[in-house]
Order: structure tokens, then C-alpha cells, then sequence
């Protein structure tokens, strides 16, 4: 066995154990978004008066609480690193639930937007846990890391809304209150898994990387592959979060379903959104990210021919799970993309650039699907879904072309 084997060897078995505990508490705070898109539409629908079009401003206002916590934790993470990081995300998360319970007493909206802001922040620390996982891998172990984070999403999917079908009237009559309490707990145990993580200092993986200093911002987002990479990710998440974010409010408030129907519905959407990581990894081996990605966007499409279709529960439900699956399936093949573009030393930079541009977009979509509802009904939401995924589309297969020709010439 050479000595760059027997490395590998050692750092993969502390690999793994960093990667399950990660896994263990994204699973845990990722319960957070499913509870606030499953309430936060339809508590924001209730506690308007008669104008309903800032009825997803709270959603809106935990996206844009994501970007801030992306930005914040790349600030912590170089003063106290990475793991100390993740505790405080986890604080913040529970201190955001704590306000929303309380806005919801109050009967106030902008409070409740701005706890749902605070839990947003807390969401943007957990999105470093996916690149954490990578950082802290070998080479070959990166995409089956990114993988099984996402693959802690299982849990998520069903802990999230079953804590609001359960606590929703823990409360009564004030409604959805208890299920933001109960990310107090959540949290916590959340916090107490972080503390066991032994993550690596970020450092040059070998000879070539480190006889070189990282490169300028610009020499890396202006690349054609990082530009195809993040494209695509934002354009899988800002659909997801577009259609998410209306399809409860469309359910309860246009066709009269109730709130519990609505929130089964995000469930199996989530349950779809991660229960496919536990082979997209190997897929992305096997095949390419480019290609799982041209995968996930074709089933956008599909979700959205099928929410087209007509207004009955298999429209929705078959939608959220089609979209779930869409996402999963371009965001993960798109954020291997990125994780082959960019150097070690250069992680943290490139990381906060794309996911501030990432949740940006996000906030957006979220704001713009309240909007878009009230004026315009589901399906024109719908209809949004197919210009951009075909110019997605274009990209990807101008990718996979040039990567084609550059093996074609290096084998000449």
C-alpha cells in the first residue's frame, strides 16, 4: 500500500464520523423549514386584514434571514471555526422559534416575520454543513458526503410537519404556536450533536494546491463550469421555494383543503426533496453531475405539467413530490459542480459568494409566489416553472459538450 493510500485510509474513518454527526443534526434543524413553509403561509393568510398579497412576506423574511446567516457564519467561522459556529446557529434557530410562538400570542405579523427572519439566520448556519461535510472529505468521498447530509432530510421531512399537525393546537386557540416552540428542544439536542464534531483545519490537499495562493473572486465565480454549477442551483431552489411557498396557501385558501392536508402535502414534498440522497450520490458517480442535473430539471417539468393538470389533492401532492425530486436531483448535481471548482484555501470565499447569491434569489421567489398568487392564480406559478429550466437546459448541455471535447483532445 503507498503512503497516499494508507493517508486516505486514515482520514476517511473521522471523515465518516464528522459526516453522521452533521447528517444527525441537519436532520434535526432541518425540520425548521417544512414547519415554517407547512404555518407560514396560512398564519401569515390570517393575521392580515383584507389585502392577502403579503401574505408569504414571513417566508420571505426566512430566506432573507438565510443569506444573513450565510454571511454571518463565514465571518464566525474564521474567528471561532466551524464547529463553535454551528452551536451558535442552533441558539439562533431556537431564539427565532421562541419569537414566532410569541408574535403568534400577540397576534402581531411583523413580529412574526421577524421570528421567522431570526429561524432563517439559523438556517443560513446549516447550510454550511453540507460544504462542511465536503471540506472535511477526501476527494473521492465529497459527492457520497454531500449525499448523506442531504440524506438526513428524511428525518426532517417527517419531523417538521408532524410537529405541526401535533402542536398546532397545543396552544388553542392560538394556532401554530406550539410547533414553533417545539424547535426549542429541536435545537438544542441539535447544539449538544455539534459538540462531538472534530472537523480539520481547511488546508491545501496536496503539493499542487499549496504551491499556489488562492485566486482572486472573480478568476473563479466568471469560470463557465462554477457559472453552470451555481446557475443551476439557484434556478433548482428558487422553483422548489417558489412553488413550495404557494402550494399550502393555494390548498387552505383557493380549493378548500384543510391546513393538515397541506401540511402532509409538504411532507411527502420534503420526503422528496431528500429520501432520493441516498443514491444520487452514486448516480452522480456513475453518470456525472451534469447529467443528474439535466435529470432534476426535466422532472421540474413534469411537476409542473402535472400542477397544471387540474386542482384535485393527486395534483398537488404529485406535484410537491415530482418537485421534491427535481430539486434534489439539480441542486445536489449542481453543488458538486461547484465543489469542483474552487481550491480548498479558496472555500469559504467561493461558499458565502454562491449561497448569498443562492438565498438572494430565494427570497425573491418567495415574496414573488405570494404575489403572483394572489394575482394571478396556481397555475400562472406554474407557467414560471419552463422558461427557466430550459434555459437551465441549454447550459448544462453546453457543459457537457466542452467537457467532452477537452477529454476528446487530452486523449488525442
Amino acid at each position: 500500500m503507498t503512503h497516499g493510500s494508507t493517508r486516505l485510509d486514515e482520514q476517511l474513518p473521522l471523515a465518516r464520523r464528522n459526516v453522521y454527526l452533521l447528517a444527525a443534526a441537519q436532520a434535526l434543524l432541518g425540520s425548521a423549514p417544512p414547519i415554517v413553509f407547512s404555518a407560514g403561509g396560512i398564519v401569515g393568510y390570517s393575521l392580515l386584514g383584507p389585502d392577502k398579497s403579503l401574505t408569504t412576506a414571513p417566508l420571505t423574511g426566512f430566506n432573507i434571514g438565510t443569506a444573513i446567516g450565510i454571511v454571518v457564519i463565514a465571518i464566525l467561522a474564521r474567528l471561532f471555526g466551524r464547529k463553535t459556529s454551528f452551536m451558535i446557529g442552533a441558539l439562533v434557530t431556537a431564539s427565532g422559534g421562541a419569537l414566532a410562538a410569541i408574535a403568534l400570542f400577540l397576534s402581531s405579523f411583523w413580529l412574526f416575520a421577524a421570528g421567522l427572519m431570526l429561524v432563517g439566520v439559523g438556517g443560513g448556519f446549516v447550510q454550511k454543513i453540507r460544504f462542511a461535510a465536503a471540506d472535511a472529505s477526501p476527494s473521492f468521498f465529497k459527492s457520497k458526503a454531500i449525499s448523506l447530509i442531504l440524506a438526513g432530510g428524511v428525518v426532517s421531512a417527517v419531523l417538521g410537519p408532524q410537529l405541526v399537525i401535533l402542536a398546532k393546537d397545543m396552544f388553542a386557540p392560538v394556532q401554530f404556536a406550539g410547533a414553533f416552540i417545539a424547535l426549542i428542544p429541536v435545537s438544542l439536542v441539535a447544539l449538544a450533536i455539534f459538540a462531538f464534531l472534530q472537523l480539520p483545519e481547511l488546508r491545501p490537499t496536496n503539493v499542487h494546491d499549496a504551491a499556489q495562493t488562492p485566486r482572486p473572486l472573480k478568476d473563479i465565480v466568471l469560470r463557465r463550469r462554477f457559472m453552470t454549477g451555481m446557475i443551476c442551483g439557484v434556478a433548482s431552489y428558487a422553483i422548489m421555494t417558489f412553488l413550495m411557498t404557494g402550494a399550502p396557501v393555494a390548498m387552505v385558501n383557493d380549493c378548500g383543503f384543510s391546513s393538515d392536508l397541506a401540511t402532509l402535502g409538504i411532507q411527502w414534498h420534503v420526503l422528496a426533496m431528500f429520501a432520493p440522497s441516498f443514491f444520487t450520490g452514486m448516480l452522480i458517480a456513475r453518470f456525472g453531475a451534469e447529467k443528474i442535473v439535466a435529470a432534476g430539471l426535466i422532472l421540474l417539468m413534469v411537476c409542473a405539467a402535472v400542477a397544471h393538470a387540474g386542482l384535485a389533492l393527486w395534483n398537488f401532492w404529485g406535484a410537491l413530490i415530482l418537485l421534491g425530486i427535481g430539486w434534489n436531483f439539480g441542486f445536489i448535481g449542481a453543488t458538486s459542480i461547484v465543489a469542483s471548482s474552487y481550491r480548498p484555501a479558496e472555500a469559504d470565499k467561493v461558499q458565502g459568494f454562491h449561497d448569498i447569491f443562492l438565498f438572494g434569489f430565494v427570497a425573491l421567489s418567495s415574496f414573488a409566489s405570494g404575489k403572483v398568487l394572489t394575482a394571478y392564480g396556481w397555475d400562472a406559478l406554474n407557467f414560471v416553472v419552463w422558461p427557466i429550466t430550459l434555459v437551465c437546459l441549454l447550459l448544462v448541455v453546453i457543459e457537457l459538450k466542452s467537457q467532452r471535447l477537452k477529454a476528446h483532445i487530452a486523449s488525442a
